[in-house]
Formats: structure tokens, C-alpha cells, sequence
């Protein structure tokens, strides 16, 4: 057995946000009482690994010397959250008796979780871990399920990927060579809903085509059935697919939050659509342990919130703040974790209570129909509604139009056209030097003001739209934007009266029947 005083050193992480920070775990067997203690700011998850430890270990026929046992994860300040600490501390114990050699572990950040009969349990937050450890030089020692998605993090880093500890042990005795995991990849799981599917709604058709090739923020509003939620379900099916950059951080999110399937990555945007009861720590992050909410795990993809004004209020107007810096910070009573949350939201309402205050004819047995309407809109602040792009009335469809024949045009051909508006846009911020700027919408003011320079007919065209409906500078800014993206989609470099007529319309809610038609 090793000397009193020695102590075995294990590198494993922290989370703070997708952050992995580095913990040593340090452990000492000394002689004096029986004990097996944890030190170093531990959470219950952490405190109750000596019981998974011991058992894990006396499975795979090693007993735990009859010595004190001091294991302290240092920095001893920094929060420790999760199960994920069992094998780092298990395997420092293991050098530390001999059962395992030392050096060997010195080049490996190590994380996984231990089941009472030595077998790894997969953990949250290995890809962030496996990134991490590349830029310091290690290896990764993580559990077998969690290898594909390990093996993403650098092609030439040693990734290890045991199923049970004595499978680990025989690997470092050289009795069992475990061949490196490979990055796995999630092929797209089933056909998208097609844009083809639609009947009518043209217009609408028109708005969902636009947000998707400016990352802008939708608001439909129409009654029931009118097919509001169709249309947004369709929107992934015209998104381009993450590029290697995004991928890797919309992936580290869902590694944190433990909602990688399998450990393996797909290209396809998120569509998250929570329903109307979520919390606020459900959407926003944070709770227990502090984990991304629902718009972090919409990070470079879609929002969808259906019945907007069910919401609770304090959790909607939580929003405001990500939708314009692209990022959520969660204080907690010791620290504050940031989250990135660069979504796209599209939502969808009634135009009142009951659904029917458009309706022709129809009398809201709550009073007259404009009352109802109108308290029902008024759940929605006006910052909120400030910060939306597209706001359009989705009608209702008569059983006539879904007799016609389906469109010519399917979700393959917008997305054709979205692809190449999102190309134009990726070039124009990259030439300017706006290296994390994709999206018109995504864009800085000072920016966009140069670069959707409308002609003089267009700029006396937003003087006069300035005055008449009022628009706050972000409305200002922001009809900026929607026109550069449809200048964009129309392939003109210039931004035309016609564009900016369009844009207006939809920030303010005119009468776009007209627009439609043009």
C-alpha cells in the first residue's frame, strides 16, 4: 500500500453554465478512525457518492483499506453539482490503494457516474468535459455510452470509454485494449412536415419564408384551426442546417442539460415548443443545479410558444432581455451562470379568449367582441410586442380551400431561396468583420443602419412611417432588418421602397392583403 502521507491527484470538472472548469480531486489514506470523507463545497449528489464508491469497488473485488479516506475536490469554493464525480474519486482511491497506477491517470480528465455494481452510468455535460480537456492536453476517461459523443471534441485526443471499472483497470494493465469510441451522428429521425401540406394561407406562407431567412422573431394571430401551429411546425423544414461551429455549441447545451440522445449530434436546428404552464425556471434556467431552460436548449433554432397570452407574464417578460443579447444569465444565491440562448421566436394567439372575435357576425358572450379582444391582447406587453418582427393574421380557412389542390411549392423550394438569403447574409457580416453574425436579425444596430442603406425614396418612405405609427428606435432598427432580408430573398444588394413597404407592413399590422398581392 502506498505511503501515509501520500496523496493521488484526478482531474475532473465543474459546470458553470457549458463552461467545464477544471476540480482536482485529491485523495488521502491515512491511518486513524475508519472514515471516508468528502471535502470541498459538495452537493447531496456528491456527498452520497462514497456509498456508490465503496460498493462499486467491492463489486469489482477490491475492499477498502481499513484507514481513513480523505477526498477533497479542490477549488474548495467552487460549487460541485451531479453524480459525475463518482469515477474521478473511485479511480484516486484505486491509486491510491495500488490497485491502479498513478501516473497513468495524470494525463485524463475523468467523469462518470458509478452503479453499486461497478458498471459507468452515462452523465450529463461530457462533451463540454471533452472539449475541455483537449485545450489543457488530456485524454478523457468517460463511461461507454457517452463515448460518440466524447469523440467529437478533437479527432486526436485519447478518448477511453470503459463499461465497468474492472474493464478501466484491465485497459491501463494492458489486458484489455478499449479501441476509441467515433463521433457519433444522429441521422435525421423521420421525414419534416412539408411547407406542401398548407392549403391556401399564401401570405402567411410568405412571413414564415421571411423569418426563416433572417432569424426574425413571428407573431400569428388568428382563430382556432386557422393553422397557426402547422405552419410552425413546418418552419425547421426550411432552415439551413447548423454549420460545424453551431452544431458544437447548440450540442455542448444539450450535453449539459442531459438531453443528447445517446451521446450523438445532429445538424438539424431546435424546435422547442413548451407548453403554456412552463415555469420560469423551465424556460428561462436555473432551478436545481441550474440547468439551461427552454430557450437555451432553442439556442440557434426555433421558440415555439403556442397560446402566447396563456403565458405567465413574469415568465414572458423574462425573455426580453435574451431576445436582444442572445444569452441568459441565472443568478444563484453563490454564483451566476450564463447560458447562450440565441433563438428565434414564433408564436402564436387567438384573437381573443374564445377565438372567435374575428369571426364575422359573432357576439362574444363576454360583452362586445372589441372589449374581449382587446383584454385578452393586453396579457402581451408592449415591450415584448416591441421586440417581435412579424406580426400577421393567420384567417381561417373554409372547407373550400382545402378542396383546392396541393401547392406547387414545398418546403424544398423556400428553403432553396432561404439558404441562398442566409449565404448573402453570412458574407455581408463576415466582410464586415462581425465574425459571430449570421442573420440580419442577429445583427448590431450600428451595423444594419450602414448596411440596409435604402434608397431615398425607401428612407422618405420610414420618415413618414416614423411619424405616423410611431416607431420606437428598436422598430425603427428592426423594420431595418426585416427589409435587408427581404431585399435579400428578392437578390437585390439595395434595399427599395417596395421592401421597406413590406416590412412596415408586417411591424405594423396593417391591412397586407394588399402586400400579398404585389
Amino acid at each position: 500500500a502506498a505511503g501515509a502521507e501520500m496523496v493521488v491527484r484526478v482531474a475532473t470538472v465543474a459546470f458553470e453554465g457549458i463552461e467545464a472548469r477544471p476540480v482536482d480531486v485529491q485523495v488521502q489514506l491515512s491511518s486513524g478512525n475508519v472514515v471516508f470523507t468528502i471535502v470541498g463545497l459538495a452537493d447531496k449528489a456528491v456527498a452520497e457518492s462514497r456509498e456508490r464508491v465503496r460498493a462499486a469497488l467491492t463489486a469489482s473485488g477490491l475492499a477498502l483499506p481499513a484507514r481513513r479516506i480523505t477526498v477533497n475536490l479542490a477549488p474548495a469554493d467552487m460549487p460541485k453539482e451531479g453524480s459525475h464525480y463518482d469515477l474521478p474519486i473511485a479511480l484516486a482511491v484505486m491509486a491510491a490503494i495500488g490497485a491502479m497506477p498513478a501516473d497513468a491517470l495524470g494525463g485524463f480528465t475523468v467523469l462518470g457516474e458509478l452503479a453499486l455494481d461497478g458498471t459507468l452510468t452515462p452523465v450529463a455535460g461530457v462533451l463540454p468535459a471533452a472539449v475541455a480537456a483537449n485545450s489543457r492536453g488530456h485524454g478523457l476517461i468517460c463511461p461507454a455510452e457517452c463515448g460518440p459523443e466524447a469523440a467529437w471534441a478533437s479527432g486526436d485526443m485519447e478518448v477511453i470509454a470503459p463499461r465497468s471499472l474492472i474493464q478501466l483497470a484491465n485497459h491501463f494493465k494492458g489486458t484489455q485494449v478499449l479501441s476509441r469510441p467515433q463521433p457519433g451522428v444522429r441521422t435525421a429521425g423521420g421525414i419534416l412536415p412539408d411547407l406542401r401540406d398548407i392549403k391556401g394561407q399564401e401570405s402567411a406562407k410568405r412571413a414564415l419564408e421571411i423569418t426563416a431567412a433572417g432569424g426574425h422573431n413571428l407573431l400569428m394571430n388568428g382563430p382556432p384551426g386557422a393553422g397557426k401551429s402547422m405552419l410552425a411546425q413546418r418552419l425547421p423544414s426550411i432552415l439551413p442546417p447548423l454549420d460545424p461551429k453551431e452544431l458544437l455549441e447548440v450540442s455542448m447545451i444539450h450535453s449539459v442539460a442531459g438531453a443528447l440522445a445517446g451521446g450523438k449530434l445532429t445538424d438539424r436546428r431546435p424546435f422547442r415548443s413548451p407548453h403554456h404552464s412552463a415555469s420560469m425556471p423551465a424556460l428561462v434556467g436555473g432551478g436545481a443545479g441550474a440547468r439551461p431552460g427552454e430557450i437555451s436548449l432553442a439556442h440557434h433554432g426555433v421558440l415555439f410558444l403556442d397560446e402566447l397570452p396563456e403565458f405567465q407574464p413574469q415568465v414572458l417578460d423574462s425573455l426580453r432581455q435574451p431576445m436582444e443579447t442572445g444569452e441568459v444569465a441565472i443568478a444563484r444565491a453563490n454564483h451566476r451562470t450564463v447560458y447562450p440562448a440565441r433563438f428565434q421566436l414564433v408564436a402564436a394567439m387567438n384573437p381573443c379568449r374564445c377565438g372567435h372575435a374575428v369571426d364575422p357576425g359573432y357576439s362574444c358572450a363576454r360583452g362586445p367582441v372589441q372589449r374581449c379582444a382587446g383584454q385578452y391582447q393586453s396579457r402581451l406587453s408592449g415591450p415584448l410586442l416591441d421586440r417581435i418582427d412579424l406580426q400577421i393574421e393567420v384567417p381561417a380557412v373554409s372547407a373550400a380551400d382545402l378542396i383546392l389542390p396541393a401547392p406547387a411549392e414545398g418546403s424544398a423550394e423556400v428553403s432553396r431561396r432561404v439558404a441562398a438569403a442566409r449565404a448573402v447574409q453570412a458574407q455581408r457580416y463576415a466582410a464586415v468583420g462581425l465574425a459571430g453574425v449570421s442573420t440580419n436579425a442577429a445583427a448590431p444596430t450600428r451595423a444594419i443602419e450602414e448596411l440596409a442603406a435604402a434608397d431615398s425614396s425607401a428612407q422618405a418612405l420610414v420618415r413618414e412611417a416614423a411619424e405616423r405609427f410611431a416607431l420606437s428606435a428598436r422598430g425603427y432598427h428592426r423594420v431595418l432588418k426585416l427589409a435587408r432580408t427581404i431585399a435579400d430573398l428578392d437578390g437585390s444588394s439595395a434595399v427599395r421602397r417596395a421592401h421597406l413597404a413590406e416590412a412596415l407592413a408586417y411591424r405594423t399590422g396593417m391591412d397586407r392583403s394588399a402586400h400579398a398581392a404585389a
